[in-house]
């Protein structure tokens, strides 16, 4: 455990942004595997739909650090493609 006064500051801080990470990390994979299941299934033109909001999703993650910026252009380019969207 840290001892000094900024390291417990620290420590804090790292644990507030880990939960805000985790569940910006959590919203981007389940709506990637919510787009994923629809192509499967065949539903493209929802899946086309729901796409802006996986996009952010994915957005939002990289702005932030939780993924890296190249990861986040390959997950999208990846979805675009299964989509079959050009």
């Amino acid at each position: 455990m840290p001892i000094k006064k900024s390291a417990k500051k620290a420590l804090k801080q790292n644990r507030t942004k880990r939960v805000f990470n985790l569940r910006r990390l959590k919203k981007m994979r389940e709506s990637i595997k919510s787009t994923k299941k629809l192509i499967k299934e065949g539903k493209k033109e929802e899946a086309i739909k729901i796409l802006p909001k996986v996009y952010k999703a994915i957005d939002k993650a990289a702005k932030r650090g939780v993924i890296k910026k190249n990861t986040a252009s390959r997950k999208k380019s990846r979805l675009t493609k299964a989509i079959g969207r050009k």
